[in-house]
């Protein structure tokens, strides 16, 4: 799928405000980054090497998650920082990427990144709830490169 039709369909403003609503209860924080592009390695390599240049692993609690999507290749991934992957394991994301898959193949590309959103926020919360001094350390914004 081409990423410009990908792009146009999401409703933006919904998973800008799912994100500040996850992130309302969690130091935890949450991107969604869109990549354009075919590629040719698997999609949780490219995945981590986005993480580490966006700076997702200097939070100070090491909670950052990435949900990577790759419309035109067709890949995706979900990554957390050191900090969330000791808390919820591999299952947790195996079963995160298995119903953001269901979603994806309905072409219900919205519904796909808020249940991640929604998920991840939750886990969050979980393991790392807000404080009254936990700063937003990360934009909220989709970004597309």
């Amino acid at each position: 799928m081409r990423t410009h039709r990908f792009v146009r369909e999401l409703e933006h403003d919904r998973i800008v405000n799912a994100i500040k609503a996850a992130e309302a209860k969690t130091s935890g924080q949450i991107r969604v980054f869109l990549q354009r592009g075919k590629f040719e390695e698997d999609a949780l390599e490219r995945a981590q090497k986005k993480f580490l240049q966006l700076g997702m692993q200097k939070t100070a609690e090491r909670n950052a998650v990435l949900i990577f999507v790759a419309p035109r290749a067709q890949k995706f991934a979900v990554i957390g920082d050191e900090g969330v992957h000791q808390k919820c394991g591999e299952k947790f994301w195996h079963n995160l990427v298995a119903r953001m898959r269901d979603h994806f193949l309905r072409e219900d590309f919205t519904q796909a990144l808020l249940e991640a959103i929604t998920a991840t926020g939750e886990l969050l919360a979980r393991y790392f709830p807000r404080t009254a001094a936990a700063p937003n350390e990360l934009s909220d914004e989709i970004v597309e490169e």
